[in-house]
């Protein structure tokens, strides 16, 4: 390969919450593992690889001219995202006026709620969740309604088209929060299901917000379809929230974007995110995008897809082998979710108990109730190939193999 995804790095001591917010008492960190053991993080959805070199070499550049007053975007920054789009997602209608700077994906949908519902309303939201979905429309006011996706006979996560309908309509639901590719279960939702979705939502008025920020890390060669271009009433009836920071691992330098074809909702959706006067992004952020979404960041890109691909593989063959546990293998962002529920019913093991086991022997995984999945874990295989496999034979010399 070109580009180094094999070096294990030191990332203590170095702004990085992945390796040094464990045991922060919150509940939501894993503990610290026990004497003796280091911990492997596969708990925080960041990657335990530098970025790309086009993104540090464009922030480099930068830094070299010392002036960081106000600025504006520059239209080089929206023509990398209209590129990028059109080259990587076939996305051939998207003009400046679509695009509107976020913060942040949870951000853009919290604007979205707020111009689309009242306070108190029901959302739909698919469940296992994304728990930042769920501290966030709680933090906001808004009552989540979960429509379980179910695992078909393929071991393959679906949507419940029925549940779906009968909840938004006993809920009178007008949003829904949409998750492609879908974080945990890492479904690449394929044509057919984003179409049936959208026409159960079109039939009920159901306007879409949908998260879209993991559609560059496809593995094994799966393709990611834009919600907004599967049918003209999604097009209209959606606004979709993308971002450089899950695929290039930027997180901590800030900056999203949202996508809106509808006037009227773009309107809103920029009068909403204007209110704080604190939505907008730095100005070494708008060089790092524009470093990412080049031809350099795409070549990188195709290969970091390759080495997710192997280590969700791994995982999930080895997760696998273990009677009562079962993982259903991940066609696109780089976290999976390991149902441990028959493995805790055979040796009348707590739910509960099971993230500890592997924190205690530094396996930083995360427990799946923040998820609304208890006896699940959701592990996050964004690191060296090495570490996953040193994290899976953790697992089987402490914890599933013993």
């Amino acid at each position: 390969m070109q580009y180094d995804f094999t070096t294990i790095p030191d990332r203590h001591g170095h702004d990085a919450i992945a390796v040094d917010g464990l045991g922060d008492g919150t509940g939501f960190s894993p503990a610290a593992p026990k004497k003796g053991f280091d911990s492997i993080p596969l708990w925080v959805a960041d990657m335990s690889f530098a970025t790309a070199p086009s993104v540090t070499r464009a922030i480099h550049e930068r830094v070299d001219h010392p002036f960081f007053g106000y600025y504006e975007e520059s239209d080089a920054y929206w023509q990398a995202i209209i590129d990028w789009h059109r080259t990587r997602k076939g996305v051939c209608d998207l003009a400046r006026e679509h695009i509107a700077y976020e913060n942040g994906v949870l951000g853009g949908v919290v604007s979205a709620l707020n111009v689309l519902c009242s306070k108190g309303d029901n959302v739909l939201v698919h469940s296992p969740t994304y728990v930042g979905f769920t501290m966030s429309c709680e933090n906001n006011g808004y009552h989540l309604i979960h429509s379980p996706l179910v695992l078909d006979e393929g071991g393959t996560w679906r949507m419940d088209f029925d549940d779906m309908e009968r909840r938004i309509a006993e809920n009178h639901i007008h949003v829904a929060i949409f998750c492609s590719p879908h974080n945990p279960c890492g479904r690449v939702w394929e044509r057919w299901e984003l179409e049936r979705a959208m026409e159960v939502f079109e039939r009920h008025h159901v306007w879409v917000i949908s998260d879209e920020i993991w559609s560059d890390l496809l593995l094994d060669d799966h393709v990611h379809i834009p919600t907004q271009s599967v049918s003209p009433w999604a097009h209209e009836h959606t606004v979709a929230f993308y971002a450089p920071s899950k695929t290039f691992n930027l997180a901590g330098l800030i900056g999203s974007y949202g996508i809106a074809y509808n006037p009227w909702l773009r309107d809103r959706l920029n009068k909403e995110a204007s209110l704080s006067h604190y939505n907008a992004q730095n100005v070494l952020s708008m060089h790092a995008l524009i470093g990412a979404y080049s031809e350099e960041g795409a070549a990188w890109t195709d290969e970091l897809c390759q080495v997710l691909s192997a280590n969700a593989a791994l995982a999930c063959e080895r997760l696998n082998a273990y009677p009562g546990v079962t993982c259903a293998r991940p066609e696109g962002t780089y976290v999976l979710l390991a149902d441990c529920r028959g493995w805790c019913d055979d040796r009348d093991v707590c739910y509960a108990d099971v993230p500890r086991l592997g924190w205690d022997v530094g396996v930083t995984w995360h427990d799946g109730r923040l998820f609304a999945c208890p006896g699940f874990v959701r592990i996050a295989v964004s690191v060296p190939h090495a570490q996953v496999a040193r994290a899976l034979d953790r697992l089987d010399r402490y914890v599933f193999g013993v």
